[in-house]
């Protein structure tokens, strides 16, 4: 569904990421890890057109979104969730939600969202600020969702969330996965949680991809000391 070829990415003469490649098939997750600074949010604002690209293509499905603008990136197929979440906290959870709808025409939640997420259904006139970080974190994914994505970015969802939390979202990618059939594309830190969402590890050092492994033959230690190097 995602196709990254030789992605180069820079800012002003300083290049960020060198010439990357890898590609997400429908219903695989692929976490990317890497330590901070390694380029894993450029990645993920480059292949929502946040951040131009220097050299390379990405394409979805058949299409080719390299030179298109964020908004086309959407309607073409692929919601992003950032770090840090950002929604709207002024605006209810369901205002929130009703946000993602603008590319598909519709005007109401679609009930699957409130059925993957039941506590924004008992928040949906709630203001989002007044959500825990958690639930902030669900609200965010629920309006990507909105706009019926083929592919799904989330950038570091694990941060400043509770064990318990992470591991409810950990579930929830999954049947998400399952259900919809989506590529999932998670840049993370945090290790328990990639191994336990990912069909596919990729490791990132210093604008590269320096290790891709299928969840099966992962070797731990050796991610691991690549991300506390």
């Amino acid at each position: 569904m995602l196709n990254v070829t030789d992605l180069h990415v820079a800012y002003g003469q300083s290049e960020v990421l060198h010439g990357l490649t890898f590609q997400a098939a429908p219903n695989e997750i692929i976490a990317i890890m890497g330590r901070n600074g390694m380029g894993k949010t450029t990645l993920m604002k480059s292949l929502m057109g946040i951040v131009p690209t220097s050299r390379g293509s990405v394409t979805v499905g058949e299409t080719d979104i390299t030179s298109m603008r964020s908004y086309q990136r959407v309607a073409n197929g692929v919601a992003y969730v950032p770090q840090g979440r950002m929604i709207f906290s002024t605006m209810t959870v369901e205002e929130n939600v009703e946000t993602g709808l603008t590319v598909t025409g519709e005007t109401a939640v679609p009930k699957d969202i409130y059925e993957l997420f039941p506590v924004l259904l008992e928040m949906k006139h709630r203001r989002g600020g007044n959500l825990s970080g958690g639930q902030q974190q669900q609200l965010a994914i629920a309006r990507a969702l909105a706009s019926k994505p083929k592919v799904l970015l989330l950038d570091e969802p694990t941060e400043g969330i509770q064990p318990s939390i992470i591991r409810e979202m950990g579930r929830t990618l999954k049947r998400i996965r399952d259900q919809r059939g989506l590529s999932i594309v998670v840049s993370e830190q945090v290790l328990s949680f990639a191994l336990d969402i990912a069909d596919r590890v990729l490791v990132m050092e210093n604008g590269e991809i320096v290790q891709e492994d299928t969840r099966d033959k992962v070797d731990e230690a050796k991610v691991a000391r690549l991300l506390s190097v």
